[in-house]
């Protein structure tokens, strides 16, 4: 397992998108739909950080069984 930088740079352009559309959203007065967006973005991050994790503990699984 290597870390690639490929992820962070698809978080972190996940996380301008939706700050871009949260703000034109709520300057635009649809507040809640402008919350529903950073919901999803926050929901899409954590999704790819737990895929992390988890092959990060299955790397340490196999590590350890040797």
């Amino acid at each position: 397992m290597s870390f690639n930088v490929d992820i962070l740079f698809k978080i972190a352009a996940i996380g301008i998108a939706i700050a871009l559309l949260n703000q034109i959203l709520s300057k635009a007065g649809r507040e809640e739909e402008a919350m529903m967006v950073t919901l999803a973005g926050v929901i899409i991050v954590l999704a790819i950080v737990i895929k992390m994790i988890s092959e990060f503990f299955e790397a340490v699984r196999v590590f350890v069984a040797f």
